[in-house]
């Protein structure tokens, strides 16, 4: 039996999921009460696929600053390392649906954007490194598949 790890990701048996999916993650209450959720938005396959890092950085930049027209609760969109997917991390909001269609709708914004927000030197730390055309691609194909974002393991079909 493997040992359980601190990381929840690190828990998660890779070579069952099935991308793309969202799926919560992880869920913290502050102090105050706050309710802190983060969700795994995994685009491609792990072990099979990777995105490569050009399109990761656009459409981090893109869906980051495009995805805060749709709600007010976002905390943050990041890159997974094993880039295979994103974390969405949301304050006081546990609307599983909504959060589908708040992606949903963002990644269409992605696909009419004209350019890269963000993607100079004053406001990036590799201004150079981004692609639009990418981050459409991973957003096209992720939205071509919208039916199975519920579905995490391939049982689940």
């Amino acid at each position: 039996m493997t040992k359980k790890m601190n990381v929840e990701s690190f828990n998660l048996d890779h070579t069952k999921v099935r991308a793309p999916y969202v799926r919560l993650a992880g869920e913290q209450t502050g102090l105050n009460g706050d309710r802190i959720l983060k969700y795994d938005v995994r685009m491609v396959q792990p072990n099979e696929e990777h995105m490569d890092m050009m399109s990761v950085h656009s459409l981090e930049h893109l869906v980051a600053e495009l995805i805060r027209n749709h709600a007010d609760y976002i905390v943050d969109f990041g890159p997974m390392g094993c880039q295979t997917g994103f974390y969405l991390t949301v304050l006081n909001h546990e609307n599983y649906d909504e959060i589908l269609d708040v992606l949903e709708q963002t990644m269409n914004d992605v696909l009419i954007a004209t350019e890269v927000p963000a993607s100079n030197e004053k406001q990036c730390g590799w201004a150079a490194h981004h692609t639009l055309k990418g981050a459409q691609q991973l957003a096209s194909d992720f939205l071509g598949k919208r039916n199975e974002w519920h579905l995490v393991f391939a049982h689940d079909e």
